[in-house]
């Protein structure tokens, strides 16, 4: 063997051993440089780079709890009835076993209705964290007396009559409207700046080993989601308009560098229908409490499209995240595994996948089904 190639094998060896070393010592090197993220580039799977999550937000990993010194100020927000019970505990169990019991965040559950002796016996088992049940003001649930009842009903029976899901239920356009313009303004969250919403009989397919919220935090993000989907259209027929009325009004709100492209392939003329599924959402309620979007809130609930039509918090919180902050600030949560009945968001990383003994199938990742609006997301950057 000459010593050119003697030379060249020996230079290769080198690179192969650091590349090794790098791969088991340094994280972000390890999955910025596996096959399936290299080879993604080329077989199209993977439309963007998903960016992992620096290694300074993962502490120590124990399976002891409370394994970090370090909190934001948030906790964790569930909205549900005494009857959810069940749905509930199995969600807490699981957000409990994949990421709190070593984060330990409180819990604010929130319910029409008082919570019953029983609801809050059989969640205050499942944490150590601190557990808070508040009741809803009827202010902030019920049909407001400005609605015409009569043009309401009409609403309603006009969407029972074309099948649309909840089309003639007054209690999911409550929660709509209150998901959308009240949890943050309820006296046990207005202590806290971020929030994690859970519901019930939801489930968390992997291990989160960082923080979101730090994360989140310390990179002056304002919204995070996991799934992102088309919206039923003939439940919010006026919405797009009354948005556009609004950013009339108020130019000033629109960010610099904002994500309407996510949300118009028209320059804002016309509504794609995609928004953030928010049964997941990391959030920061300044945000919401800001004046751009109370103003927003306020002018779309005198619409009455809540109600007149049906109208839902996920595309409501989407258009005004998406048009009032820059679109840096929006965090697409990659890492966590997460589904809600019929869907699931599986990372799309395998080093992710297998470091966080993911239980999902990669091959059922809503992001690359039709009716997903991450495309739409990706090509933003």
């Amino acid at each position: 063997m000459n010593m050119t190639l003697r030379y060249i094998l020996a230079v290769f060896g080198a690179v192969i051993t650091i590349h090794y070393v790098l791969s088991f010592t340094h994280t972000e090197y390890g999955r910025a440089t596996s096959l399936s993220h290299l080879t993604s580039h080329f077989t199209g799977v993977n439309p963007v780079d998903i960016t992992p999550i620096p290694d300074r937000y993962f502490p120590p990993f124990s399976n002891d709890t409370l394994s970090v010194d370090r909190r934001a100020n948030a906790t964790f927000v569930i909205l549900a009835r005494n009857s959810d019970i069940d749905g509930t505990v199995r969600s807490i169990r699981e957000i409990e076993d994949r990421f709190n019991r070593r984060f330990r965040y409180p819990y604010v559950f929130l319910n029409e209705e008082p919570f019953s002796d029983d609801f809050k016996k059989r969640v205050s088992v499942l944490s150590a964290a601190k557990m808070e049940f508040g009741t809803i003001p009827k202010e902030h649930w019920y049909q407001p007396s400005s609605i015409d009842e009569g043009k309401a009903e009409a609403g309603r029976n006009r969407m029972v009559e074309q099948g649309i899901i909840y089309g003639g239920s007054v209690s999911y356009r409550n929660m709509c409207r209150f998901n959308s313009g009240f949890f943050f303004r309820h006296p046990l969250m207005e202590k806290y700046r971020w929030y994690w919403r859970i519901e019930p009989d939801v489930h968390f397919h992997c291990d989160i080993k960082f923080d979101p919220f730090i994360f989140m935090e310390e990179n002056h993000k304002v919204y995070a989601f996991t799934i992102a989907m088309y919206e039923f259209e003939k439940t919010i027929p006026t919405l797009w308009g009354h948005v556009k009325d609004f950013i009339k009004l108020h130019p000033q709100y629109l960010a610099k560098d904002n994500a309407m492209g996510f949300l118009s392939e028209t320059g804002g003329d016309t509504y794609n229908l995609c928004h953030f599924w928010s049964n997941f959402e990391i959030a920061d309620m300044s945000f919401w409490r800001g004046e751009a979007y109370t103003k927003f809130f306020e002018y779309l609930d005198q619409q009455g499209g809540f109600y007149y039509e049906r109208w839902g918090d996920a595309p409501v919180h989407s258009i005004a995240a998406a048009l009032f902050a820059p679109s840096n600030q929006i965090q697409f949560f990659d890492q966590i595994g997460y589904e809600h009945n019929p869907y699931t968001h599986c990372p799309r990383d395998e080093n992710t996948w297998k470091e966080e003994k993911c239980t999902c199938d990669p091959k059922r990742n809503f992001d690359y089904d039709g009716y997903s609006c991450m495309s739409k997301w990706d090509r933003l950057w």
